[in-house]
């Protein structure tokens, strides 16, 4: 046998679980923070790590993409995962830890939007980039798994499937985000 029957209902039924939560409250807000800063033409910033970067560039993509595709107002969308000279040169020349903060601090300013993902909620990385984004008055959103680490103390709005399991916290991120794409595909932004 290649794959256990049992894994994939136990992981099914895990998934489902999660998302029969109710956490439209929390989808409100980040629907709305979306909305908000694309109407004032401020940037967006997602940011993860691994999996959860892979992430980033994809709903980048969608937002970019998808999303604005019906509107006339451009939107200003980018992973801070997704350039690789970028990364490694604040890896080498200051600290990973650094490598989204210190992007946030040269490209984000007042009332910008971020939106990390991570799956512990504990990476240094992240937890510097939402400090930096506080300091210049950025709004934030976190899409955590597991208890939320870290992140979930220090920020104010986020949603938090509290599953002990990366891949599937890593599906909840993406399936957060296509839901809030395909709810801004409806919306004609101006």
């Amino acid at each position: 046998m290649i794959i256990e029957k049992k894994l994939i209902q136990n992981y099914t039924k895990n998934l489902i679980k999660c998302l029969e939560e109710d956490k439209f409250k929390e989808f409100e807000i980040l629907n709305s923070l979306i909305i908000k800063t694309w109407k004032k033409s401020k940037n967006i910033f997602i940011c993860g790590n691994g999996g959860s970067a892979a992430n980033s560039n994809h709903i980048a993509n969608d937002l970019l993409i998808a999303a604005s595709k019906n509107s006339k107002k451009k939107i200003k969308v980018e992973s801070l995962a997704s350039n690789s000279a970028v990364m490694t040169c604040l890896s080498n020349d200051i600290s990973y830890d650094k490598v989204f903060s210190e992007q946030i601090k040269r490209k984000g300013s007042h009332s910008d939007l971020l939106i990390v993902l991570s799956g512990s909620g504990n990476s240094k990385n992240i937890i510097y980039a939402i400090q930096e984004a506080k300091k210049l008055k950025m709004n934030v959103f976190g899409i955590l798994g597991f208890n939320g680490g870290k992140c979930k103390k220090i920020l104010k709005n986020y949603i938090n499937y509290k599953i002990n399991d990366m891949q599937i916290s890593e599906d909840l991120q993406m399936i957060i985000m296509n839901i809030c794409v395909s709810n801004l595909m409806k919306k004609k932004i101006s």
